[in-house]
């Protein structure tokens, strides 16, 4: 049995730890590292960050039977390239994660996709879109991300960014698209300030979670504006690549129970073709630990890349 080391980069926290051939994160070796906002303007912060977290992996007692890595990062990415450039990690544009996984870690071969592809990845293995040839799999959390299987293969793209939902263009209505994409609309802390904004005296996704569930009237306008937002978006994907399953996962997928519902009624109504309303609409099943697999399936089954 081989294992993997994968490595999961978001915009506050790297986490690592080995994955074996079943997709199952080997006990004692996962860890993860704050990288907070100083990552955001220091990229020395981030280079330590993956030194670090890669000698404690290291330090695991099977270490020895690792023979690659994976990597699931905030995009854009370069998989080309080997580098990175999150959002919202301006320091980190064009750093080379995969040289800098390579020398902490002396294993040659490391792979890099964007994080929601290796969420994708995740579920179509050992999912909620296993054995479905054509599936979105998606978060909705800080940011809304994701990445596409189509006709039983993953979806990378040229430079490995498809399936970036939530920088679809939704309803620009005001001339400002970077103002009208799915994450602007439907993310958790848009979200919340939108309702803010419209007289919630709440703070937090829980609370508006909350809020949902005691009825008030703001908290369920925003939880559905937000679906509808993400609804907009997956008929779109769905009209364009005919899929049959949009699978969501991510913390703010979780202000509401019938969240799922929410955005399956808002893709019936925005489809105009009648495949595309057709798409269901289900729950991630392998929730945090969706990216870590994920990033060992670019190890373990190439067969679906």
């Amino acid at each position: 049995m081989t294992l993997a080391l994968a490595i999961d980069l978001g915009g506050t926290k790297i986490e690592a730890s080995l994955v074996d051939d079943t997709g199952t994160i080997i006990p004692g070796s996962r860890h993860r590292v704050a990288t907070g906002a100083a990552a955001a303007s220091d990229v020395a912060v981030l280079a330590h960050a993956i030194d670090d977290i890669v000698a404690e992996v290291r330090a695991h007692p099977r270490w020895n039977e690792v023979t690659a890595a994976g990597i699931g990062a905030a995009g854009p990415i370069d998989m080309i390239a080997g580098t990175i450039s999150p959002i919202n990690l301006p320091a980190a544009h064009g750093f080379g994660i995969v040289d800098a996984v390579r020398r902490a870690s002396g294993l040659d071969a490391v792979a890099l996709r964007l994080d929601g592809t290796c969420i994708a990845l995740a579920e179509a293995w050992l999912g909620a879109a296993r054995g479905v040839r054509n599936a979105i799999v998606f978060v909705v959390s800080t940011g809304v991300g994701g990445g596409i299987v189509s006709d039983g293969r993953l979806v990378a793209g040229a430079s490995g960014n498809a399936g970036h939902l939530g920088q679809l263009v939704v309803a620009d209505i005001t001339g400002d698209a970077a103002a009208s994409t799915v994450e602007q609309l439907a993310s958790g802390p848009h979200t919340v300030r939108w309702a803010q904004a419209n007289g919630w005296s709440g703070a937090t996704g829980e609370e508006l979670a909350a809020s949902y569930g005691s009825g008030d009237a703001v908290a369920v306008a925003a939880v559905d504006r937000s679906a509808r937002a993400v609804g907009v978006g997956l008929a779109n994907a769905a009209t364009l690549l005919d899929l049959e399953v949009a699978v969501v996962g991510g913390g703010f997928s979780f202000v509401a129970d019938d969240y799922p519902e929410r955005i399956a009624a808002a893709v019936q109504s925005a489809s105009v073709n009648a495949y595309a309303a057709r798409l269901r609409v289900v729950r991630a099943a392998l929730g945090g630990d969706a990216p870590l697999i994920g990033a060992a399936a670019l190890v373990h089954r190439p067969d679906l890349l």
